[in-house]
């Protein structure tokens, strides 16, 4: 997410960076939150720090991210254009307002900046959609809390 006090004059300010999948393969072509999967032995942070760098170029420090919330459902079927049988999958969203370098799509078709509001309109795989209300949610909450701390 870009932070409003960036201090850059870009238009992103309070905006959250999505990015789209390559137009093949299961929901080619539409937009997700950044990320991916684990490697044998790494923490869910570990995976995002090391996920940034490669699909998006951006260096992020573990201590700099902050869960959000998760959605749960099950892989794509070969049917569905999957690999296998569907698995178990659950997906982490995390915040991010630090980091390094500038975003851009290295592994994926395209990267955008969108407003928290309009995340849930884009065309998303069904598990990002409960992970769009979750950031909701938490921003929110966040904001609430800033407005009673009086800051």
């Amino acid at each position: 997410m870009r932070p409003d006090d960036s201090g850059r004059d870009d238009g992103r300010s309070g905006t959250v960076l999505m990015q789209q999948r390559d137009f093949i393969g299961v929901h080619g072509g539409l937009w997700e939150f950044p990320g991916g999967k684990l490697e044998p032995g790494e923490s869910p942070e570990g995976a995002l720090v090391r996920e940034l760098e490669e699909e998006l170029g951006v260096i992020v420090a573990p201590g700099d991210l902050e869960a959000v919330g998760f959605a749960s459902g099950r892989t794509a079927s070969v049917e569905e254009g999957g690999k296998g049988p569907p698995r178990p999958l659950v997906i982490l969203l995390y915040m991010c307002f630090r980091w390094q370098g500038e975003p851009r799509a290295i592994e994926a078709a395209d990267v955008a900046w969108v407003a928290p509001g309009a995340i849930a309109g884009l065309r998303m795989p069904p598990l990002d959609y409960p992970l769009a209300e979750a950031l909701q949610r938490h921003m929110g909450a966040v904001e609430n809390n800033l407005q009673k701390s009086g800051t």
